[in-house]
């Protein structure tokens, strides 16, 4: 899914592929995209077995669906919200080295025919796994280009057999105070829940991720399965999920409970509505120190996904 735009991202904002270490495993063979950065594959550290890990070749050169560069490896690794390790940007990549990702269970349940519980390996056998390189902007007014792998949510909830009660879906990270120091803080309320609209679910940009720069996602971006709407806020894309529930009502996810004035639930990205406390008109696109790059609407997926809010008031379902 390709869909090429003008250039809008000067290269001088982008740094280069860096030396990182990463404890997982190298994901196996994908669908071969266009070739990898613009050095060649480097390697990022080794596995739990001593096993070298590269960078895979295919992306030398690839864009975005937007037709923008990549962040480099160690930015989309070491600047993260993941409030389940720590509230500072560095603190995921600090203090989620206990967080054991292998083995894996996803809980498939709810208003669906075929409801079970999933090993992780077992569920990822018969996926189309691919790559896809998404814009990531946050509510923070910061933004990433991040090219991930992974499969779309709507093979999963096929699978599923959704009934015809089935308007909304209901995600959910796991629960381990013992490893994610920042559960054992009352910062948020555990787990953490998000939830889409079942036509937005189905929707081909929408992607469970199981990995970036074709290495296993790492502890900090949400190991081992993830979820990324490229359209809304990040806040939207809860990490290390565990449940996937098909429901009736309208999720009241984290954010939200916590504090409905500044966050709903639809999260759409829309420099026209600010958050309370400061202007999302505008985003500083990491490395970057600036605002200097104008907010798209719908973080420039409009074309594909305003039909879905059409005739929708969005600053009142923001």
């Amino acid at each position: 899914m390709i869909i090429r735009r003008p250039p809008d991202i000067p290269s001088s904002e982008i740094t280069p592929e860096d030396v990182y270490f990463n404890r997982r495993k190298f994901i196996g063979a994908a669908a071969a995209g266009a070739a990898g950065l613009a050095l060649g594959p480097s390697v990022l550290g080794a596995t739990e077995e001593n096993e070298p890990q590269e960078v895979p070749a295919r992306f030398r050169d690839m864009r975005s669906e937007l037709d923008e560069r990549l962040n480099s490896y160690e930015n989309i690794t070491t600047y993260n919200n993941f409030y389940e390790f720590g509230t500072d940007k560095a603190d995921p990549a600090r203090h989620s080295g206990d967080f054991r990702p292998r083995p894996w269970t996803l809980e498939v349940s709810g208003h669906c025919n075929k409801p079970g519980n999933y090993q992780l390996e077992d569920f990822l056998a018969p996926q189309r796994m691919e790559d896809r390189v998404y814009r990531l902007r946050c509510v923070e007014a910061w933004s990433m280009v991040v090219p991930w792998h992974g499969f779309p949510l709507a093979d999963l909830i096929r699978r599923a057999e959704p009934t015809g009660n089935a308007n909304f879906v209901e995600l959910r990270t796991v629960v381990r105070p013992s490893e994610m120091p920042g559960q054992r803080t009352n910062i948020l309320q555990w787990p953490y829940i998000e939830g889409l609209r079942m036509d937005e679910a189905m929707h081909p940009l929408t992607l469970l991720v199981t990995g970036v720069y074709g290495l296993d996602l790492p502890n900090q971006n949400g190991a081992p399965l993830r979820l990324i709407v490229p359209w809304k806020y990040g806040f939207k894309g809860v990490k290390s999920i565990v449940s996937i529930r098909f429901v009736e009502e309208m999720p009241l996810n984290t954010w939200q409970a916590s504090n409905s004035f500044e966050y709903g639930f639809y999260a759409n990205v829309n420099p026209e509505v600010d958050h309370p406390r400061w202007s999302q008109a505008r985003e500083r696109r990491l490395p970057g120190l600036f605002r200097n790059r104008e907010t798209s609407m719908f973080n420039g997926y409009g074309e594909q996904v305003a039909h879905m809010y059409a005739g929708m008031d969005l600053r009142r379902w923001k």
